[in-house]
């Protein structure tokens, strides 16, 4: 593996990420996004309130199905939050998902258009077979967008460790 980059898993085989995740402290870079509107956004629109962004490969396999369920879920119970489950699937397979299985909590988004997040975050998968796909990461930011917690989930076929996320947001309020 490369020096200088991060790597996660894929069922047990190493994956090259683009770069370093940003770290605890820092303000996270803001990035443009496309709703399920097609309508642009980008992370500052969303100025005073805490934010959890989750990264997720694509919301049509079953993990980041489950884990997009289990944070809609969990945000539906957090004040001055709002959560981002950003993939790089289509706006409209976003808008499908979530019609589907009744996710309003939270705001599916897409990275297709531009990978300004996979560019920032550094969360590109760079080789495998999910090459230019989104490694499954959580990021949780105050509401001037520090950083206060991140996670890079060791394997992208896991799911993230949902109390240690909670419970930064939790500390924020």
């Amino acid at each position: 593996m490369e020096e200088g980059k991060e790597t996660v898993k894929l069922k047990g085989s190493l994956v090259l990420l683009k770069g370093y995740i940003p770290e605890i402290g820092e303000i996270a870079p803001d990035f443009t996004y496309v709703q399920s509107d097609m309508i642009e956004k980008s992370l500052y629109d969303l100025q005073g309130l805490n934010k959890i962004i989750i990264s997720l490969p694509s919301i049509d396999t079953g993990i980041c199905a489950l884990e997009t369920k289990k944070f809609n879920e969990a945000v539906s119970k957090l004040d001055n939050t709002v959560c981002l489950a950003i993939s790089k699937d289509l706006p409209f397979a976003l808008k499908r998902f979530c019609a589907a299985e009744g996710i309003e909590n939270l705001k599916a988004v897409s990275d297709f258009r531009y990978s300004d997040f996979a560019n920032e975050y550094n969360v590109e998968m760079v080789n495998s077979p999910l090459k230019t796909l989104l490694a499954r990461a959580v990021f949780v930011l105050d509401k001037t967008n520090k950083i206060v917690y991140t996670e890079l989930v060791e394997d992208i076929t896991y799911e993230p460790n949902y109390e240690k996320a909670l419970a930064a947001v939790a500390k924020l309020n």
